[in-house]
């Protein structure tokens, strides 16, 4: 009996060990195996990204570099000052606009003789003869400029004009009065002139609008539309009232004539689509005053804000529009409100009778010819003059894109840009605003998207996000990095892509953190499924540790 009462408790024993054994084998798998994997399979997936980069980019120190090249026409210089050419003479400015942002602006001045075939040139009797034959040396590059210095003796220039501004990327200035030191003077005139056909502090910070705190120079001046990859033109012709007058418009040869080689000179920019309609019974929602004096109706200055809603329901929709639209409508008045005027605030008529609405478009009145005696038949057929249409819409297109010369010198005349309506100056002084508001623009962008990931965990980040958030990043290094050294088409491309990566990833579909559980909820769903599995096994430990204290409190005993 004593064998066998022997041989129970040691086979008791050695199933209570195989218990404990056993417990603690599914509790190591739970917690070294089960846990960490399930952790990692139910982990949200972030890529790595560059966050110590984009916090620098954050802030912004713009150096914009402009190679200006000054060339001296014979007898414009002194002998000892001719015998120094050639040489180079930096001249820098720097531009703090907040904490966060600072523009230097540099420019790298090279000072040389003329050529012979540029002498020969410059001797000419007028400068449209000499732009022709200067025409070779003037193809350069994009944001650069040449300035050529010519004698007072030179017939060149009318003797009352110091300064002329072609439309390639050149001026020619008289030399300065006097025989004090003429490279001061003119290096004065350099400035000028290279403010003038480059960038200013006022154009650097309306593109800067965004991050300038108000009150700093051209914070206020949000006038022009914010840089985009593409814009889409509307050109559309408003008859009220199509029982009197059959309107027709040459829109398509108009825009073949006079929109299509700016919007070509702008192709750099941005892509453009232009389209046009016709809308019948579509006023403007505003009554005009009729004036007694002028037997015509009166469009007040204070009423033309009420104009466009109304207005803007007859044209479509835009949020279906990819890009930003620009409007250009033709009014024609009804015959009841006709001659229609507009007149500005200090109640004088406005020359071209059209108005324009920042970052929308514009609105021209156009008047039919009054009635004569024998005209009785309706509806009149109206024949629109396109010309002047066009003048008026082409400059209100270069008010919304702001292309305005900067502070000229004074008593400088300008080289009309002839049919392309844009100047290649014009076109860089451009490039030089928006390369710098899409740099900015790329900098908040990815600073917001960091920050926003950064709060919100569970967002999952894609590699192609990611990879989208590093090039974005690289492309506006690389394009801070043209600007410094002035070259200022390479740096426009680079923004462009920097701004195109950087909207990519911001507008990414898997960026939507409400597709994703947070924590608390992955616990909630987890938890009534492992939880019948870990009860029994908790309690086993409970059970094995409560054995092991009392076989120790026993050994003691014995002892």
């Amino acid at each position: 009996m004593a064998a066998e009462a022997s041989a129970v408790a040691a086979i008791d024993a050695a199933e209570k060990a195989r218990g404990k054994y056993a417990a603690l084998s599914f509790a190591a798998i739970a917690i070294v195996v089960g846990l960490p994997l399930w952790w990692k399979t139910t982990e949200t997936y972030r890529a790595a990204l560059p966050y110590s980069e984009i916090a620098e980019l954050d802030t912004l120190l713009f150096q914009l570099t402009v190679p200006v090249s000054v060339v001296f026409a014979k007898g414009t210089l002194p002998g000892d000052l001719e015998r120094k050419l050639p040489f180079r003479k930096p001249q820098e400015a720097e531009i703090p606009l907040n904490p966060k942002t600072s523009v230097t602006s540099r420019y790298e001045v090279s000072y040389r003789r003329a050529t012979s075939q540029e002498e020969k040139t410059l001797s000419r009797a007028s400068v449209p003869e000499a732009g022709e034959g200067l025409l070779p040396a003037q193809e350069a590059a994009v944001g650069s400029l040449t300035i050529y210095v010519i004698p007072r003796s030179s017939v060149l220039l009318p003797q009352e004009v110091p300064v002329y501004i072609s439309k390639r990327r050149s001026a020619v200035v008289r030399a300065p009065r006097g025989s004090g030191d003429v490279l001061a003077a003119v290096d004065a005139q350099v400035r000028e002139v290279a403010r003038a056909m480059s960038f200013s502090l006022e154009s650097i910070a309306e593109a800067l609008s965004d991050r300038v705190p108000l009150g700093q120079p051209g914070a206020e001046w949000k006038r022009p539309f914010k840089s985009s990859l593409g814009y889409e033109v509307t050109f559309s012709l408003l008859n009220p009232d199509p029982r009197a007058h059959s309107v027709h418009w040459e829109i398509e040869g108009a825009i073949h004539r006079y929109v299509d080689p700016l919007l070509g000179k702008l192709s750099t920019l941005a892509e453009f689509s232009v389209d046009s309609q016709i809308l019948y019974y579509a006023a403007l929602g505003v009554t005009p005053r009729f004036d007694a004096a002028s037997s015509s109706y009166i469009l007040s200055a204070h009423s033309l804000p009420h104009v466009i809603n109304p207005v803007e329901a007859r044209l479509g929709s835009s949020a279906s529009s990819l890009y930003p639209v620009l409007n250009f409508l033709l009014y024609v008045p009804e015959r009841l409100h006709s001659p229609l005027y507009i007149q500005d605030k200090d109640g004088a008529s406005v020359p071209t009778n059209a108005f324009h609405s920042p970052r929308w478009g514009g609105i021209m009145v156009y008047n039919v010819e009054r009635e004569t005696a024998n005209e009785t038949s309706l509806p009149r057929r109206v024949n629109v003059d396109m010309t002047r249409v066009m003048e008026v819409f082409l400059a209100q297109l270069r008010l919304l894109f702001g292309i305005l010369p900067g502070p000229l010198p004074e008593g400088a005349i300008l080289e009309s840009p002839g049919n392309e309506g844009l100047s290649d100056w014009e076109l860089d002084r451009l490039l030089w605003a928006r390369t710098v508001e899409n740099v900015a623009t790329v900098s908040t962008t990815l600073t917001s998207l960091a920050q926003l990931l950064g709060k919100i965990s569970n967002i999952v980040i894609k590699d192609d996000v990611a990879s989208q958030v590093y090039h974005a990043v690289a492309f506006a290094q690389e394009a801070l990095a043209e600007l410094s050294q002035g070259r200022l088409d390479p740096a426009f491309q680079a923004s462009k892509a920097a701004i195109n990566a950087s909207e990519r990833a911001f507008f990414d579909p898997s960026l939507l953190h409400l597709l994703y559980f947070p924590d608390d909820q992955k616990f909630a769903i987890y938890i009534p499924l492992f939880l019948p599995m870990a009860v029994p096994i908790l309690l086993s430990l409970v059970k094995i540790g409560r054995e092991m204290r009392q076989s120790k409190k026993a050994a003691i005993k014995v002892d």
